[in-house]
């Protein structure tokens, strides 16, 4: 088999009055060439830093050395040089540094988006230790188990009244020795175990501490965690390693980004597709990053032609989100030249790209634990990336993915009498694997059965390992890929991963409920899922006023916005697998269709603080005016 480099070469060669040929049986092969091409221009520069173990931290502070006066980050119109961020990561360094961790060891940080969100990062990492990024949303539970979970026993808390009073509201049940560090506050108002890192930060010097430090930092080091919702029932801390970490600040070369592109992000830090993608791309190429606290669909453009934006980074949601803004005579009036991110859906994506005067949409698909990545860079509208028999074939065969043939009822592959998974057609949907690399040990910080959970194996032949992202795709006869659905105990609302076994175990806490199955329901309209949950009541309980204003009071008070159930179905008994699993399939199909539905349906009202009757005669007011 020729090397992918010579074939592509020979193809792109024969191009001209072959290319006609080529293109009669096969009219996607430009489609291919291009594909091919986008995505290889990473390589070199990654395995280059790879094999010399250039971590990301090197990367920044070789941009600090060589181009101090570059602004790395623009934020509330004030910038923010590689020098003045470096200056500030040191004097964190230096605090931490007295915390005496070792290399590998993490500190939990848990802040909104803001400079020092990335030079307490960046701090961190000069000493060799890990991030853990904390969703400022959760409470209780979940929060509690973000920050242990991670095995971290120091927490660095942002500026805002919120983040502290959320923490204080834990603070009782954190172990003995668990540190927390908050900033905008002093020190005489704060209790024992809580300390203001302000006064350790007025009190440490810019000097910047010796590399010895990280020396014995490894491509398989952690680099920082993220956390992502499973079917665990709790947030799971995903390891991105510090070889992972370096191939992640080149993907951006696959849209020819440079030093002198401006990328906007206003998605949460504490999300992989704010950090992995747009901070980490930006310090690979010493780029400028404008950050947002948090989004604003009303100041978005102007904020992108103020700072002169060239690549926007998205997630599906948030361009829905700035469609709905009123039309305005600027819309198209801005210096981008590149949107890169996923889940911009087919509904919108020609009215996207046409209001907005966006030259080039890069539509990615990948997972924040995965091990490898899609991408569609031929503006193919609604479309993930290709699977075509050219790009496996100059790749060697060894395609880094695979889409086998799946069982809806089952959740399981379908296998052939030797067990192995079988391939599905153009035309048909499947369940998507991704090719584990051999040094890839966890994806999860946590017991081997966490990990367990996320393999496929005896797929292609008997003992080998894929990654199973727990995600359908279909495949069309240009072989273009789509993504179809989430499978098992997961869905995404409001940007957010929602694990269906939380939600149920918040609610299951209530008195009344006797089981509860929680699901994922699409709205015409709306990206994602909307949380529903089919309720069984306690014996001798009815659903009055009362129980459902404390049902809204209990989900408000335990679970963040993006994770209550929009819906709820009041279900006399649920139907089980033998295995003793709910069966959601039916639910899920039925939905909130109040013709569909005879059980009794509820909506959430946050006026109201309750949930109301859901009825054929307000639906359609409720849908329009709410969601």
């Amino acid at each position: 088999m020729p090397g992918g480099g010579a074939v592509l070469a020979a193809v792109a060669g024969g191009l001209g009055t072959g290319a006609f040929v080529w293109r009669g049986p096969y009219p996607t092969l430009m489609d291919d060439i291009k594909t091919i091409y986008t995505t290889r221009k990473p390589q070199a520069v990654t395995a280059r830093d790879v094999a010399s173990l250039r971590f990301v931290i090197d990367m920044f502070e070789e941009t600090s050395r060589l181009h101090p006066e570059r602004v790395f980050i623009v934020f509330e119109d004030k910038n923010y040089t590689y020098a003045m961020v470096d200056a500030m990561a040191n004097r964190v360094a230096n605090v931490v540094a007295a915390w005496n961790l070792t290399v590998g060891e993490t500190v939990a940080i848990m802040a909104y988006n803001s400079p020092e969100f990335l030079w307490t990062f960046l701090g961190v990492l000069k000493l060799g230790l890990a991030g853990t990024f904390i969703n400022y949303h959760l409470k209780e539970e979940p929060l509690i188990h973000s920050l242990t979970a991670s095995r971290s026993r120091h927490l660095i808390v942002g500026r805002g009244a919120e983040l502290v009073d959320t923490i204080l509201g834990v603070y009782d049940k954190l172990p003995e020795d668990f540190t927390v560090f908050v900033s905008g506050t002093t020190r005489k108002s704060l209790p024992d175990r809580i300390m203001s890192f302000d006064f350790l930060m007025t009190r440490s010097l810019p000097v910047p501490v010796c590399k010895v430090a990280r020396e014995k930092v490894t491509l398989l080091s952690p680099l920082c965690y993220i956390y992502t919702s499973g079917t665990t029932g709790l947030p799971k801390p995903a390891i991105i390693s510090q070889g992972k970490g370096i191939r992640q600040t080149h993907g951006y070369r696959a849209i020819d980004f440079s030093h002198q592109d401006v990328t906007y992000v206003v998605t949460p830090l504490y999300h992989s597709a704010a950090t992995c993608v747009g901070v980490f791309n930006t310090i690979g190429e010493g780029a400028t990053i404008v950050l947002r606290r948090k989004f604003s669909a009303s100041h978005y453009w102007e904020d992108v032609r103020k700072y002169k934006v060239t690549v926007i980074q998205y997630i599906g949601e948030l361009c829905r989100y700035l469609l709905r803004v009123p039309k305005h005579p600027l819309d198209g009036v801005h210096s981008i030249r590149a949107a890169f991110g996923n889940g911009l859906r087919s509904d919108i994506w020609d009215e996207f790209k046409t209001r907005f005067r966006i030259p080039q949409i890069y539509e990615f698909f990948g997972a924040t634990e995965g091990t490898a990545l899609l991408m569609n860079c031929c503006n193919k509208v609604g479309a993930i990336g290709r699977w075509s028999p050219i790009i496996r074939w100059v790749n060697g065969g060894k395609s880094g993915f695979h889409i086998v043939k799946f069982d809806p009822v089952t959740e399981q592959p379908i296998r052939d009498k030797e067990g192995k998974c079988i391939p599905i057609q153009p035309g048909e949907s499947g369940l998507l694997l991704a090719v584990k690399p051999p040094n890839t040990v966890t994806f999860y910080l946590g017991p081997k059965a966490m990990n367990e959970k996320k393999l496929m194996k005896n797929v292609l032949q008997l003992g080998d390992e894929f990654f199973n992202f727990g995600d359908l795709v279909y495949l069309d006869h240009d072989y273009y890929v789509y993504f179809r659905d989430r499978i098992g105990d997961t869905f995404r609302w409001k940007g957010e991963n929602v694990s269906t076994t939380e939600v149920a175990n918040v609610m299951t806490q209530l008195n009344f409920i006797h089981d509860v199955n929680v699901y994922g329901v699409s709205i015409s309209g709306s990206d994602g899922r909307a949380g529903m949950a089919a309720v069984q009541l306690e014996e001798g309980y009815e659903l009055t006023s009362s129980i459902l204003s404390e049902l809204y009071s209990h989900v408000v008070g335990h679970l963040p916005h993006y994770a209550r159930p929009v819906f709820i179905r009041v279900v006399q008994e649920f139907t089980t697998t033998q295995t003793m699993k709910h069966q959601k399939l039916r639910l899920v199909e039925e939905g909130f269709d109040v013709e569909a539905v005879r059980d009794p349906l509820f909506v959430i009202n946050n006026q109201s603080k309750t949930y109301e009757a859901l009825t054929a005669s307000n639906i359609g007011t409720i849908l329009t005016a709410r969601l």
